[in-house]
């Protein structure tokens, strides 16, 4: 396994246990540095053929997209175009890509993968959903075959943002308040890291169509936000006051609420072990070791 990353969020330190091993190279590359990542690619492709591509890499803090939506052109649309750009350069047909629930919008049903219409209220879904359009596209000329996930809001160790994070760091400047934006009742599904991983490898290995769409989520339940700072504060500061800025919204993009169908997925034979409030009450306790280590 051969891992590129640009280090714009993730940690090196975070992939020492894997680097142990000698079936795991991690080389740092930027894929918008185009010249750069082609060179690395055939260098790759020349002592043996890439099979598979799995694309991560985006900006995956949403809110940050939304006061400079480069951010997503750059890092969420634009690295999906040029790693297919350079894939169908050395020959690679199949791609795995990280998509998201922000490609949905709001909507009061149920999401299923064939919810429609699709209208994404940040740039961050926007440009997920541009990537999708890119990929689909190109399984129309030259790509063999596609698998996209379609992510909930994750949770887990070695977070770098995120709801539970910020939770986290506003507690180590304020100990005494924790600011919560909007009023606390957005209610979503959260995934744990490890479960995402293990459905996006069972899918991998148990289905062979053209395209593959599937959402990825908890075993049941939403959490609300006002549940998360509940979690924190009693973790970090249980004196803590907890004051809520008011609005539906955390910020402009936010959706405030959706729940998720992954009846796709379990039909595989996947079945998440944790509900949504359990991945965050395990996270929580994930990142209090981690930021007191």
């Amino acid at each position: 396994m051969i891992g590129i990353d640009n280090f714009l969020l993730g940690r090196r330190e975070n992939l020492a246990g894997a680097l142990k091993s000698d079936r795991c190279t991690l080389i740092e590359a930027d894929v918008n540095q185009i010249e750069s990542y082609a060179a690395v690619l055939r260098d790759l492709a020349k002592d043996s053929p890439i099979d598979n591509v799995w694309h991560m890499a985006a900006n995956s803090d949403i809110k940050a997209g939304t006061t400079n939506p480069d951010v997503d052109l750059k890092h969420t649309f634009l690295t999906t175009y040029n790693t297919l750009k350079l894939m169908r350069s050395v020959g690679c047909r199949r791609l795995v890509f990280a998509s998201s629930s922000a490609i949905y919008g709001p909507h009061d049903n149920e999401l299923t993968e064939d919810a429609g219409p699709l209208r994404p209220i940040s740039n961050y879904g926007a440009m997920k959903l541009a990537s999708e359009a890119v990929i689909t596209a190109a399984l129309e000329t030259w790509l063999e075959r596609a698998w996209v996930f379609r992510f909930p809001n994750v949770v887990g160790s070695r977070a770098t943002h995120g709801v539970i994070f910020d939770f986290f760091k506003k507690l180590e400047s304020n100990p005494h308040e924790l600011e919560v934006l909007g009023d606390g009742r957005q209610a979503k599904p959260y995934l744990h890291v490890r479960e995402l991983l293990d459905a996006m490898l069972l899918a991998w290995d148990r289905t062979s169509g053209r395209f593959n769409c599937f959402n990825i989520g908890p075993a049941s339940g939403v959490t609300t936000v006002e549940y998360i700072a509940k979690a924190v504060v009693a973790k970090v500061s249980p004196n803590a006051r907890i004051r809520y800025t008011g609005g539906s919204q955390g910020w402009p993009g936010d959706v405030p609420r959706f729940a998720y169908s992954i009846d796709r997925i379990r039909s595989l034979g996947w079945m998440p072990k944790l509900t949504s409030n359990q991945a965050v009450d395990l996270a929580v306790d994930e990142l209090a070791a981690e930021m007191h280590q």
